[in-house]
């Protein structure tokens, strides 16, 4: 296999908090519509799709994972520093996010925090 691009969707349940929570955190809109909400992530542009719950459940011919209950997947942000990672978990917080775990140093040269977007979908930030 080698596939040309590779994107992620995830299920949510509000698009207008879903897309007020990734716009308040500064990453560019890749569009709209009454489905979903799309977001590029980094500098390679990462696609992250976020499909209303009720229509990705269907297309994926079964039962999506409860991101509240338990881990889907976790992405990792990665920070270019213990500064820019500290004022990430403040604009997360202020976002509308939930700190999972607060910035820590874990292991020499480690740092970072774990946090849930308001669907409980969790994203690693990471700074070594």
């Amino acid at each position: 296999m080698n596939p040309k691009k590779i994107w992620s969707n995830l299920a949510v349940s509000d698009l207008d908090r879903t897309t007020k929570f990734y716009t308040e955190l500064g990453f560019r809109s890749n569009g709209r519509s009454n489905e979903l909400t799309s977001f590029f992530f980094g500098d390679d542009d990462f696609v992250m799709h976020f499909f209303l719950k009720d229509i990705l459940e269907p297309a994926m011919k079964g039962e999506m994972a409860d991101p509240q209950r338990a881990n889907e997947v976790i992405y990792t942000l990665s920070a270019e520093s213990k500064d820019q990672a500290d004022n990430w978990a403040k604009e997360i917080e202020s976002a509308g996010g939930k700190l999972i775990s607060r910035p820590e140093e874990f292991g020499k040269g480690y740092y970072g925090f774990v946090f849930a977007d308001p669907d409980g979908h969790r994203f690693n930030v990471f700074y070594m």
